[in-house]
């Protein structure tokens, strides 16, 4: 077991990853807090909202009787439930390991106060800010943002992949845990037909005619496979719009960072943008926004891709979107349908749009 954490951190011995939130103690809290809050001893904590999902999450209220702290944090843990599913990923351990190693995310997102693992059981834990006292709205499908929102986090994925851009990821020392962006297995066992007929009779024709073992074998893993022979950087891995929050400044943040990769920059890129405007926003601004990307790279004239390679794999990058929310929607359990169909809709338009099978072609051949 080891505990991460910002400044000074505590023991090995002096915490454990709490099996559930009504095991966190005032003196927990008081040791998990210290590195950002010195000198505060916590009098009470309890919890005031669960909010589970493919974690454990919940809203804990806290109050000092010596020093000041934050009036309320945000705590993150496995699931049990879960646990298998992750696997799958690897991505139990890389969230807490991003927030601790050091290195400098220059885009929003949200503060982590303390991480604690437990490699032996295969668990976690996440003390975080809780974005309600910044004004944060957490979105999701069913709540696209507009132009000018998406704008602020195409920049700030580009200023993120240009720090850590080609040699650069695989130089720098405190991401020596990094993980390639690999393929997964256990996807083709979802139910596709069940989303593809939610999906709506004006689907596009191509998408309609998928089969689950075209989808994974001849769309996403040929995808998926690119995104370790051309440029790497640090890559979110999973920023599709109910992993973002939107400031009151207009700022759009990134949160629940645990598929965090190396690989190519189109996965972020595409990912991100496809979902979360309408189909008729991106349609009208896609080719504008990644200009805004492009530039906000900053990088050499040597190492800067052309726009018309951002183009390509951006196209390309539909794949993944497509592939996720497809099956999702298909399975029914992750996410509310509501919000996997209208993801899943707008993946499918863009699949076709971008006519992506012959950019993904392209990049693949």
């Amino acid at each position: 077991m080891s505990f991460l954490g910002r400044g000074s951190p505590v023991s090995a011995t002096s915490l454990s990853v709490p099996k559930t939130w009504d095991d966190i103690t005032p003196e927990w809290m008081s040791a998990a807090l210290a590195a950002d809050f010195p000198g505060a001893q916590v009098d009470t904590v309890g919890v005031e909202l669960r909010d589970d999902g493919t974690n454990r999450r919940a809203r804990l209220g806290v109050t000092y009787r010596e020093g000041a702290g934050p009036a309320t944090v945000f705590v993150k843990a496995a699931d049990p439930a879960h646990k298998a599913m992750i696997r799958l990923t690897s991505g139990m351990f890389h969230e807490p390991r991003l927030f601790t190693c050091g290195v400098d995310l220059p885009l929003e997102h949200p503060a982590v106060h303390a991480a604690l693992i437990d490699e032996a059981d295969y668990d976690f834990v996440l003390v975080m800010e809780d974005l309600r006292a910044r004004g944060a709205d957490p979105r999701d499908g069913t709540r696209p943002m507009t132009v000018d929102e998406v704008t602020t986090g195409v920049r700030g994925l580009g200023r993120m992949h240009g720090k850590y851009w080609g040699e650069r990821v695989l130089r720098e020392p405190a991401l020596g845990w990094l993980e390639p962006f690999v393929t997964w297995e256990g996807m083709q066992a979802a139910p596709l037909p069940v989303a593809l007929e939610r999906l709506g009779d004006d689907a596009p024709a191509e998408v309609l005619s998928l089969g689950i073992d075209e989808l994974i074998e001849s769309i996403w893993k040929p995808y998926i496979r690119t995104l370790t022979t051309s440029p790497q950087t640090l890559l979110h891995g999973d920023p599709h719009i109910g992993n973002t929050y939107l400031l009151p400044s207009g700022e759009v943040g990134f949160l629940d960072w645990q598929v965090a990769r190396r690989g190519n920059w189109s996965l972020d890129l595409g990912y991100f943008l496809q979902g979360a405007l309408t189909v008729e926003d991106r349609r009208a601004s896609e080719r504008a926004l990644l200009g805004e990307y492009r530039d906000a790279l900053a990088l050499p004239a040597g190492e800067l891709p052309s726009a018309d390679e951002i183009w390509l794999r951006y196209r390309a990058s539909v794949a993944h979107g497509l592939t996720l929310w497809l099956v999702t929607a298909s399975a029914g359990e992750w996410q509310r349908t509501d919000v996997s169909v209208a993801l899943a809709q707008r993946y499918s338009f863009a699949y076709a749009d971008l006519e992506a099978a012959s950019a993904l072609a392209a990049i693949s051949g």
